[in-house]
């Protein structure tokens, strides 16, 4: 028994090729060019490539094989380990520098702003972790779209030539080939695998044989109609991947027919394989991951500045390192946006309740604001802009003129036929009114039927009249296959006989019709005496042509009116989809979407990167793509600057929602669709999106409000600090006032989610513009450090505070306080506040109570804790004839930094 296992193993490590690691070790993104070079090998030929025969390979050596190449599985349990995972999301700039902040907040005694930045950190860090859990999921649910076994040939022992046993005296059998149940988990490249109607594809599989073969690919096409499938290699390979006829990709179902193919891919090499690749892998930063890092390193940047030199200002002029190092942690902290967490939190969290009203129902917080900068839309044509359903729409004779007849004949045919009914069938007999008249009234029975097969390409059915008895025999197909079997036509009412020009009529009529989308089945009929009670292919001869019908998936009533209301809010639509370009383009015409291009999928693999740029540009229509297609598109037009969603609702659909800034799909969706989306609408219509895309604005335009209001202020109190440093023998502020002037204002700040968003912001897509944020913060923060100098003079010279710390503190503490809350009612719009533009009531009423509470400050209990002391009347009259200067000075400026930047944007759009 040794000897034999050490002959069969020597025999395996001697005559397995090396090429054969090359074929099996194919990665994901290679996956296209190995299967068409084994889809252009005769049968022969891919057997010898794969070290496999028309027997099998032995269950030596696909144990073997399993060993080197491993199981036949898309998605491997990768046992992640939580903490670790939750560690990850912590080194994320702005999450490190808020627990810093909150940890020295800690360490100041200030507990309540420990407890906010804190309890805003860990929220934000929660959800991020709760995404990445999320992720593997939808790779995992992939592996339960493969049936658990599949038929496979193998042989019951390894070959062994008798020669090289002879010196041993063992005579073996020759190997016996067994037809076997195999775990898919254990299929392996080379192995004979036998399909049949209903099977599940196990593996990527090159056909040696196919009969009636049609394979229903829409797990990875998207595409319910079934495709033919042929076991020859003599085709043109002008088209895509799945176009390959002689190729079964993993996961798609045989809708009927039978086949033997030769396993070529397993597992993560195939094409199924890659897309759950593409879904475990790290998700990619959005537009609004991207804008919130920008927005944190250019804070940061500013505090690695601004903080040192302001302790090294106060440690060398006044002699306590201590002091000066507690002040300008404090000075840290009033320059971060430590409510930056909570603010955008609040915000998406009100989003999606308000979404959630309109039938959108939000997955991922940060996907709110995704939606509201998405530029361009990408999204499949059926269900979208389609009802997603085939209906009979047209029911004409051979002339073209609209004909009951054909209508009776047709609904006929599809009632009495015993076969599997498809997707036509159904449309046909959806005409329910037909039901009585034409089976009780007038036919008495279905005598006989000539069942479908895919070499005739029709099927027909026989009736009895109930009045005389006669039968008729109703013949329903493909148009050229069954125009070869009529030698007559019906033209109105009457029966002429076919001739050259008459064929070349009715086939120019059908290629019309297809031009404008529809699929064209013919109907022909023939009057036959009674007494016959079977029927063969052979009676189907010497047929009338009685028309056509022709059927479409019919455009939404809504898709005209949403695709108008995208284009209105500046968002372009892209039809990305795997039906072909003449469909599309017919249903594109329906729905008013102007073709700009259409591009296939075929030409698609053919670009470079840098020709796809320039392409995704161009063109609106993508047809016959792939998955692999659809993401590199949604790549492509991120990487030209476009914050890009992508609607839909297949498994094919996946990577490309997994590579959009926001992906969109539906209630109705598969599971795996709807684990990798961001946003589920409950409607499947391009008008519910409208108010997603609207909701998303309103979110961000609170968002960039907060950090333009906070970073200016916070901006021109650094400055007004360090300037203070210089030349004051004290503190221009304690630490402990700094934090709670700071406090105050992010409470005032607080209401921002709640707030008005003006129309115009609403109008188009806004993305995050770090340079324009720095901008405004240079152009606005400076102008609140000129009053802070003002007030410095007033406390100085005006009210003698050179010896007097405690008033000059509590007097800047309460004009810095007024003056940055004062000015969110300014920064919060573009237009004219209080006139043109008015913030909610909550946001007025906050604002308001902060401002109120600082004055109150002084006077209170809690001033002597906090280091004031009380202000004299005249104080505040000064203070509020600066305010109003404040007010007008900022107004004016912002007024025209607004005009800078729309000019530097017109002009940037001219270039």
């Amino acid at each position: 028994m040794k000897l034999f296992e050490l002959l069969q193993d020597t025999f395996f490590l001697n005559f397995l090729p090396r090429n054969f690691r090359t074929i099996t070790d194919a990665k994901p993104n290679n996956v296209n060019k190995m299967l068409e070079e084994f889809s252009q090998l005769s049968g022969d030929l891919a057997l010898t490539k794969l070290n496999s025969n028309e027997s099998g390979i032995s269950k030596t050596d696909a144990q073997k094989r399993l060993i080197k190449y491993g199981h036949n599985v898309i998605a491997q349990e990768k046992k992640v380990n939580p903490v670790v995972l939750f560690l990850m999301h912590l080194k994320n700039p702005l999450t490190i520098m808020l627990i810093v902040l909150a940890s020295i907040s800690l360490y100041l005694n200030d507990i309540s702003a420990a407890l906010v930045i804190g309890g805003m950190t860990m929220i934000s860090v929660i959800l991020s972790f709760t995404q990445e859990l999320r992720s593997s999921k939808a790779a995992e649910k992939l592996s339960k779209m493969v049936s658990s076994t599949a038929s496979v040939r193998r042989l019951d022992r390894d070959y062994i030539p008798q020669k090289d046993l002879a010196p041993f005296g063992i005579k073996i059998h020759k190997p016996q080939a067994q037809t076997v149940e195999v775990p898919i988990r254990e299929i392996v490249p080379g192995d004979i695998v036998h399909l049949s109607a209903g099977d599940l594809v196990p593996a990527d599989i090159r056909l040696l044989s196919a009969k009636d073969l049609f394979v229903n690919q829409a797990v990875l096409t998207g595409e319910a109609m079934p495709v033919e499938k042929f076991a020859s290699n003599e085709f043109s390979a002008s088209g895509g991947t799945f176009d390959l006829p002689n190729i079964c990709f993993m996961g798609s179902n045989i809708e009927s027919g039978t086949a033997v193919g030769v396993v070529v891919l397993t597992g993560k090499n195939t094409y199924l394989g890659s897309i759950a690749d593409t879904l475990q892998s790290a998700p990619v930063p959005t537009s609004f991951d991207i804008g919130v890092k920008k927005f944190t390193w250019l804070m940061l940047s500013f505090m690695l500045v601004m903080v040192p030199f302001v302790m090294l200002i106060n440690g060398f002029l006044k002699h306590n390192w201590m002091e000066a190092f507690l002040f300008g942690l404090s000075v840290a902290v009033g320059l971060a946006p430590e409510m930056l967490p909570m603010i955008v939190t609040v915000n998406l969290a009100k989003g999606t309740i308000a979404l959630s009203r309109q039938k959108v129902i939000v997955k991922r917080l940060n996907s709110i604001q995704n939606f509201g900068a998405m530029d361009v839309l990408c999204t499949d044509k059926t269900g979208t802009l389609t009802q997603d359903k085939i209906i009979l729409k047209r029911h004409m004779d051979v002339s073209g003129e609209e004909s009951e007849h054909v209508l009776q004949l047709a609904y006929l045919n599809s009632y009495y036929q015993t076969g599997l009914k498809n997707l036509l069938d159904v449309a046909v007999l959806e005409h329910a009114e037909l039901k009585e008249h034409m089976v009780a009234n007038k036919y008495a029975e279905k005598i006989d039927e000539i069942p479908f097969d895919f070499i005739r390409k029709r099927m027909s059915v026989i009736v009895e009249h109930k009045d005389d008895e006669s039968h008729l025999l109703i013949t329903k197909g493909a148009v050229e296959e069954t125009l070869k079997q009529c030698i007559f036509a019906e033209v109105g009412d009457k029966v002429v006989p076919i001739d050259n020009k008459m064929h070349a009529e009715v086939l120019q009529t059908v290629h019309d019709l297809n031009e404008e989308g529809f699929r064209v089945i013919a109907v022909a009929y023939k009057h036959l005496p009674d007494g016959q009670d079977t029927y063969l292919v052979a009676d189907e001869s010497e047929l009338t042509l009685a028309g056509y019908i022709a059927f479409l998936d019919p455009p939404k009533e809504t898709a005209v009116e949403a695709i108008s209301t995208l284009s209105a809010h500046g968002v372009e639509v892209k039809i990305l989809t795997g039906d072909n370009e003449i469909v599309t383009k017919k249903v594109c015409k329906d729905v008013g979407l102007k073709i700009k291009g259409i591009y296939k999928g075929s030409q698609i693999d053919t670009m470079s990167d840098d020709e796809l740029k320039v392409v995704v540009e161009e063109a609106n229509i993508f047809a016959k793509l792939s998955p692999d297609n659809k993401a590199r598109i949604v790549k492509t037009l991120r990487a030209n600057g476009h914050t890009v969603g992508f609607m839909g609702d297949g498994i094919n659909d996946a990577p490309a929602m997994k590579n959009a800034d926001v992906g969109i799909s539906v209630d109705s969706a598969v599971d795996i669709a709807k684990e990798t989306a961001d946003i589920i609408l409950l409607e499947k219509s391009l008008l519910v999106l409208e108010n997603g895309v609207v909701g998303g604005r309103k979110v961000f335009g609170n968002i960039i409000k907060y950090i333009k209001m906070g970073a200016s202020s916070n901006f021109g109190n650094m400055f007004s600090v360090l300037g203070a440093s210089a030349f004051l023998p004290f503190l221009p502020m304690l630490p402990i006032q700094i934090l709670t002037n700071n406090f105050l204002y992010d409470i005032s700040q607080s209401s921002t989610p709640t707030d008005n968003v003006d129309d115009e912001f609403i109008a188009k897509p806004q993305k995050w513009d770090i340079s324009e944020i720095r901008d405004f913060m240079i152009a606005i923060g400076p102008l609140s450090s000129i009053f802070d100098y003002a007030t410095y003079i007033v406390m100085l010279y005006v009210f003698g505070c050179w010896t007097n710390p405690a008033m000059f503190q509590t007097g800047w503490f309460v004009e810095s306080l007024i003056s940055q809350t004062l000015i969110v009612h300014i920064i919060r719009t573009n237009k004219i506040p209080f006139i043109q533009s008015v913030a909610s009531l909550p946001v007025i009423l906050l604002t308001s109570l902060v401002m109120a509470f600082g004055l109150w400050l002084p006077f209170s209990p809690f001033a002597a804790a906090l280091g004031f002391v009380e202000l004299p009347l005249k104080y505040f009259v000064i203070l509020t004839a600066m305010m109003f200067a404040y007010a007008v000075i900022v107004q004016v400026v912002k007024t025209k930094y607004v005009n800078w930047l729309a000019n530097k944007k017109l002009l940037k759009a001219s270039i």
